[in-house]
């Protein structure tokens, strides 16, 4: 009898013409997926806000130079770490749903947040906005800072990151919002 590793329940690969935010870049995809098996290891229902934000800062060099300095982003990559593992736990199970724009649970993607199908609309209409097909990783930190309500700000906020003037930073660097 052979000793075999432990199996993984595997998910489908992701379907992105499913999921809001029409016209995601690769790399905000790999994001998203990212994202969703971050959650799944931390047995949360959707993705939040939280791990989007943990995912786009590991993967994206642009959004990892819109924070003010290494110290700056390694408090937040800190904070997101101690999420990870202990921290956000009384967060599990519930939806996370921040109020700051209509819910579009009806038309969102499975396990996605509210709050987390409202920022990939967001990143879409500011890369729409500033004339690009596809949203990248700063459109989509720039509407995840933007909402005061979300698990991501809240990190944020708890990290020592004015949110507010990230995203308006974020604008004023790379055009209108």
């Amino acid at each position: 009898m052979q000793n075999r590793p432990p199996q993984t329940p595997r998910q489908p690969a992701p379907d992105h013409s499913a999921e809001p935010g029409i016209g995601l870049a690769d790399a905000l995809a790999a994001v998203v997926t990212s994202a969703r098996r971050r959650a799944l290891r931390d047995g949360d229902r959707q993705i939040d806000t939280a791990h989007l934000l943990h995912s786009l800062i590991e993967s994206d060099p642009e959004v990892r130079a819109a924070f003010d300095g290494g110290p700056q982003l390694a408090r937040v990559l800190g904070y997101l770490v101690q999420r990870s593992i202990g921290y956000g736990l009384r967060w599990q199970g519930a939806v996370e749903d921040s109020g700051a724009t209509p819910s579009v649970t009806d038309g969102g993607a499975e396990g996605w947040s509210p709050s987390v199908a409202s920022a990939m609309a967001g990143a879409s209409r500011r890369a729409r906005d500033r004339g690009r097909e596809q949203a990248g990783g700063l459109d989509l930190l720039a509407a995840l800072a933007a909402d005061p309500g979300s698990r991501a700000v809240e990190v944020l906020e708890r990290a020592g990151v004015d949110a507010a003037l990230l995203a308006s930073r974020i604008v004023q660097v790379s055009g209108r919002g």
